[in-house]
Formats: structure tokens, sequence, C-alpha cells
């Protein structure tokens, strides 16, 4: 038992490693440019070790991402996320200026839109499963439409944000994103009465 825990170890601290090193490359330059060899030079690992983790650089990116989503989820307070607006705005454009520059190497990337929609996928669920809770009744939009629309408008906002080197604060990035929102969030409350 002993031996595997130590092997565990071991290979998370690997993975965190190699992980870490891409992140870092992604800050200097695009995804596309950064070669495997550029991972295991900066994570100072054999080849071998690299390949006995990964197929290839879009594994270790798409694992990575997955990490970071898995980490963002476990920060956010679904329950009680945006105070009846459904989405936790302030948090995920906060989350977004503290991690910048990886997210920058990321929306540069030809590699990023099917880490995007994995992104936005991952929101939709969250959204549908927040409103399917706190709504007594369904809307007559279908509750999957209307949690992709919501996610898919913050996701688009984002990225602007993002690209144009984030001009507004969190705060005010909420407030934009529930104008843009405010007819679609004021039919559903319309519909539905809010659990309390």
């Amino acid at each position: 038992m002993r031996a595997k825990k130590t092997l565990d170890r071991r290979t998370q601290r690997t993975r965190r490693r190699l992980g870490g090193a891409l992140v870092e490359l992604i800050q200097e330059k695009r995804f596309d440019d950064i070669t495997v060899q550029n991972v295991i030079d900066r994570a100072a690992v054999g080849r071998a070790t690299f390949y006995s983790h990964y197929r290839d650089k879009e594994d270790l990116f798409e694992k990575q991402w997955e990490r970071f989503l898995d980490m963002l989820a476990q920060r956010i307070d679904w329950a009680n996320a945006g105070k009846g607006s459904f989405v936790p705005v302030v948090f995920l454009f906060s989350h977004l200026q503290e991690a910048q520059r990886y997210y920058r190497g990321l929306v540069r990337s030809r590699k990023a839109d099917p880490v995007l929609k994995r992104g936005i996928e991952y929101l939709s669920q969250k959204i549908e499963a927040t409103l399917t809770a706190r709504l007594k009744r369904k809307p007559t939009i279908p509750t999957p439409i209307l949690a992709n629309y919501l996610a898919s408008e913050l996701f688009i906002l984002l990225k602007w944000w993002l690209d144009k080197g984030m001009p507004y604060t969190p705060e005010h990035m909420d407030q934009i994103y529930h104008r843009l929102i405010n007819p679609t969030f004021k039919m559903v409350q319309a519909e539905t009465l809010h659990r309390s």
C-alpha cells in the first residue's frame, strides 16, 4: 500500500510539473508554437516520462483544462451563485483576471474552440441545475436551452473582455452581463416563482 501511495504522489507531482510547464509556456507563446520538447525541458522530465502520462501536447492541454475547470468548480458556491441571476458572474470575471496570462494564451490557440465549448457545456449544466433547483415551475423556454444561452452569452463577454485587455472591473462586467440578459431574466421571473 505504501508503494502505491508513493507512486500516486510521484505521478501527481510529475503531472503537476508538466501541467505547470505548459501553463508557463502558454503565457509566453501561442499553444500552437509549443512543442513537447519545450514542455519537457521546462518541467525537467524525460520524454519517456511525458509519454507515460500523456499521448501528446494536446492531451496534456485537455487534461490541464479539465483540472482547471475542476478547481474552478470547487471554488464556486452554486447554491448562492449570482444572488438570483443563476450565474456567479463577478467570481468568473475575477478568476479570469487572476489567471489572465493563462487564459490569453488559451484563447489565442487554434485548440481553444473545443476547450471553450467544454467550458460552456460545463457552465450550462451548472446553470441548468441551479435553475431547476430555484424555480417552482418550468419556464416556457426549455431549461437546457435557457441555460445554454446564459452560459454562451457569458463566455462571449468573458472572451471579449480578455481580448480587449480587461478594460472594466469584474463588477462592471457583472452589470453589463445582467443588462444584456435582463429581458430573458425578467421573462423567466414572470413565468415562474422563485423558491424561497
